[in-house]
């Protein structure tokens, strides 16, 4: 159980901290007006990776909340990976030259792969590919359109890419608290050398349980939401449960 991470999600909408259903902006509820406060909770609460979404630039094909973003830089020591409007080269060398240690490529991962393929050469282990799934084809643009691809189809593309990681969500179950689809994310690791991270329903301790089975033994990790903001997941148990399987491991 080497590297299995938990990550907690900072959702940014207007400036703040937000978790959506289902991908629904108009299904949004705000959990802090101030998102480098809530990274500040998160990390002393002992979480080492925090993950983030900038869900305006998503939409708009271009950062939005990059203010908000920068001042979580500023407040909390531990890496962070950033996803939401991420479409350039220039784009992905900013953030990662602002301190961002991952960028996450959504929507241009599915039109444009060469850009992907260009940002893993030139900033080795620092781009991961999110791939959102609505009844297993990929979703793009923010969640607002589906495609024709599965997300199989395009973690293949880039198996010998140097991607980072695949970060695979399943927009059916996200922000409802029904817990993680991990038949269909093992599945997705068993059929790649890229490593996945599971997102998308995390609600329970027994998410983390179920993570740390030998069956998941391929994923990297999962993305917790909701089930933090609104307590149903104590942090300090299931980093403990981490541990506790990497000191036995």
């Amino acid at each position: 159980m080497e590297a299995v991470i938990l990550f907690p999600a900072i959702d940014l909408k207007d400036g703040q901290c937000v978790r959506l259903e289902q991908g629904d902006m108009a299904r949004a509820t705000v959990f802090n007006f101030d998102p480098a406060e809530q990274a500040r909770a998160f990390a002393s609460q002992g979480f080492e990776y925090l993950h983030v979404v900038d869900l305006d630039g998503a939409f708009a094909g271009r950062p939005v909340n990059a203010d908000a973003v920068e001042r979580m830089l500023k407040n909390v020591a531990m890496p962070v990976q950033l996803g939401g409007g991420i479409r350039d080269l220039k784009t992905v060398e900013a953030w990662l030259k602002k301190g961002i240690t991952r960028v996450i490529i959504g929507t241009a991962a599915v039109r444009d792969p060469v850009l992907v393929k260009e940002a893993a050469k030139a900033f080795p282990g620092r781009v991961a590919v999110g791939l959102d799934a609505r009844d297993g084809k990929v979703a793009v643009e923010g969640w607002a359109e589906t495609s024709e691809v599965t997300a199989l189809d395009i973690a293949r593309r880039f198996e010998d890419a140097g991607i980072a990681a695949i970060i695979f969500t399943d927009i059916a179950r996200d922000g409802l608290l029904k817990g993680l689809n991990l038949d269909a994310t093992i599945a997705l690791a068993d059929s790649i050398s890229i490593p996945v991270i599971a997102s998308g329903g995390f609600a329970s301790i027994a998410d983390v349980k179920a993570l740390l089975a030998p069956r998941a033994k391929k994923l990297a990790g999962a993305i917790a939401g909701r089930a933090l903001y609104d307590g149903r997941l104590d942090p300090a148990e299931a980093l403990a449960l981490i541990r506790a399987a990497r000191a036995a491991a």
